[in-house]
């Protein structure tokens, strides 16, 4: 009997061409990084790129020929299919979330602070949000000075990488002292917290699914158009049926 491959608790520091498979898990994704050279995006799933050092560029074959964007750290993209990402002097992550098909995307650089709550004095910030209820995102994570965050797990699997600060990430068994350039891969409801000194601490971290986002019948346009008086979402007989599956 074969054993598929798990995510496993690890830390590392950013270095060149790290890659991770986990095609075999319950969200199949690849990690890899770059750094001073660039690498290549596969046409496979979907790529969540961050920018941590330096001037990348990520280039890609669009419907009017190859685009190329000049990205800068701080940055994020998702591109859905084959292309190249990187450039001497820069260096950056990216998840491939596979057997998923999202929408191009760029933007950041990210800002000084998160614009939503979340726990212990942290906030956080939603990078790419998922298309759909239950799809792919990448989140930012601001902690302030001296916190001593609440234990806790996810249900799913959380990848990441600190890009400011620094922090001990602690464990029933352990204690693992992380800062700016360190790749972290958290398990599923594996417990952990973070715990800062001094200086605030921020992390950009990838999610492989949702439990929040948009579906057919709930989304703004939909609610917002009215009929009578009626919001076209309590009207089903005039609701187009589509399940809309991007090539």
């Amino acid at each position: 009997m074969i054993t598929k491959p798990m995510i496993t608790l690890k830390t590392y520091p950013l270095q060149p061409k790290i890659f991770e498979d986990f095609s075999q898990g319950s969200f199949p994704l690849l990690l890899q990084t770059w750094q001073d050279h660039p690498i290549g995006l596969s046409d496979v799933g979907t790529h969540f790129g961050f920018v941590y050092q330096g001037f990348a560029h990520l280039s890609f074959r669009g419907m009017h020929g190859t685009e190329s964007y000049r990205l800068r750290a701080g940055m994020y993209f998702s591109l859905p299919g084959k292309g190249a990402i990187g450039s001497a002097a820069s260096s950056g992550i990216v998840f491939t979330r596979l057997n998923y098909r999202g929408m191009f995307s760029l933007g950041g650089p990210i800002e000084a602070q998160g614009r939503l709550a979340y726990i212990d004095g942290g906030t956080s910030s939603l990078l790419i949000p998922p298309v759909l209820l239950g799809d792919p995102c990448l989140n930012v994570m601001y902690f302030p000075p001296h916190v001593d965050q609440t234990l806790h797990t996810h249900p799913s699997d959380r990848i990441g990488i600190v890009v400011a600060g620094a922090s001990i990430m602690k464990t029933p068994q352990s204690a693992i002292p992380v800062e700016s350039g360190t790749i972290f891969l958290i398990p599923a409801h594996y417990p952990h917290k973070f715990c800062t000194s001094d200086s605030p601490f921020t992390v950009v971290v990838f999610h492989p699914d949702s439990d929040t986002g948009y579906t057919h019948t709930n989304h703004p346009m939909l609610q917002r158009t009215m009929v009578d008086g009626i919001s076209a979402a309590e009207l089903p007989e005039i609701q187009t049926r589509l399940r809309f599956k991007p090539e």
